[in-house]
């Protein structure tokens, strides 16, 4: 009966679809468990991938050429609102050391990578992240991001984009110096072309981005700097800035005294001091009645010793100015507004900065420079 049932033709070619059908089935099974497992092996190494980043930490504070040691650290993949970002420069500013110091109003946790500024190219994104593509250049908006590191994963919403195009040391000095200037010169005087505007602190690098924006904006500068063996270089070099009147805090008072109170321009609407002591009284005898100093540094470490006489008969006015403080918290939109109109500035040609690049790996050397005397260029740390 077997045999009769097999061999009939009907029935021979159902047995051969049959299998043809299963082997078909076990195949397909075989390609999909491949299939998946493969993708499960690729998701969890990329889950798992870590690059290697080098960083400068300190696990305690204090003088940054003390605390500081450079690391080797893993860096994952960025994970949702998030950018793993390759910095390229980062500035050595003083609200860097100050930080180290944990003389700041920003304090880290500790251990910490250093840095409030830089520039960085986007490597890689994170899902849920808009605004960003691989390849774009970036500037931090925020602070205590940890700049001085050669790659890190960030979360986006700290992060602004800025034209490929924009130099590199332009780009890594974008987010404090220029724009402090800028909002210094917009943001507390109505100014005029014409109007005069006196600074301490003129070689440093927001009182260069004063001069230079002063001098686009149809402003007069009264620049007060220390006097030094390459006088005459630095005054030739500032007045190429755009700056109108160069000279010390000695010669400033003695012209004031000669002249009856009345400064080498007209009359000083404001006033921009980042030393303090003697130099900021300076800066207000500057003033016309009515005149505004807004304070925004304190180098010398001396405190604004303003005399009576002054807010009495001159009614001075005096504020203070910091970015990262109340102006951005009662103001989250004008850093980006300040910092679009910097970069028009810089790609006008109206705004450049001097710059000494030194690799992140001889960050001794890097703050060794910071803090030499008359220095008026701006340290960079290089990570290419």
């Amino acid at each position: 009966i077997q045999r009769a049932y097999t061999g009939n033709p009907k029935v021979r070619k159902f047995r051969l679809k049959l299998r043809v059908m299963l082997t078909q089935s076990v195949v397909a099974k075989a390609a999909r468990a491949v299939f998946w497992t493969t993708s499960r092996i690729s998701f969890s190494a990329m889950e798992g991938f870590h690059s290697k980043a080098k960083a400068l930490t300190y696990d305690s504070t204090g003088e940054p050429e003390k605390v500081l040691k450079l690391q080797e650290l893993d860096v994952g993949q960025p994970q949702e609102g998030q950018l793993l970002l390759q910095f390229l420069r980062a500035p050595i500013n003083p609200s860097d050391v100050n930080t180290i110091q944990g003389k700041y109003p920003i304090k880290p946790q500790l251990p910490s990578i250093p840095g409030h500024e830089g520039v960085a190219e986007v490597v890689a994104l994170g899902n849920k992240v808009s605004g960003f593509s691989v390849g774009d250049r970036v500037v931090p908006i925020q602070p205590g991001q940890g700049t001085w590191r050669t790659r890190g994963v960030f979360n986006a919403k700290h992060f602004w984009r800025v034209p490929r195009d924009l130099p590199l040391e332009a780009a890594a000095t974008l987010c404090v110096n220029p724009t402090t200037a800028l909002a210094m010169l917009e943001r507390f005087v109505p100014l005029s072309p014409g109007d005069v505007v006196v600074q301490n602190g003129a070689t440093s690098a927001v009182g260069q981005a004063v001069i230079q924006l002063a001098k686009a904006k149809g402003l007069q500068t009264v620049n007060i700097i220390r006097d030094r063996p390459n006088w005459a270089e630095t005054e030739d070099w500032l007045k190429k800035l755009g700056a109108d009147v160069v000279t010390t805090e000695e010669k400033l008072l003695e012209s004031l005294k000669q002249n009856g109170g009345k400064g080498p321009l007209a009359d000083c609407k404001l006033g921009l001091n980042c030393v303090g002591g003697s130099s900021a009284v300076a800066v207000a005898k500057a003033l016309c009645e009515g005149g505004t100093m807004v304070t925004y540094g304190g180098m010398s470490m001396q405190p604004v010793n303003i005399p009576t006489s002054l807010l009495i008969f001159k009614d001075l006015n005096f504020r203070g100015f910091w970015l990262s403080g109340r102006f951005a918290r009662t103001q989250p939109n004008a850093q980006k507004e300040l910092l679009a109109k910097v970069v028009q500035y810089i790609q006008e040609g109206h705004l450049q900065v001097r710059t000494k690049e030194i690799p992140l790996e001889r960050f001794q050397e890097a703050l060794a420079l910071t803090n030499t005397a008359y220095r008026d260029q701006k340290v960079l740390l290089s990570m290419e």
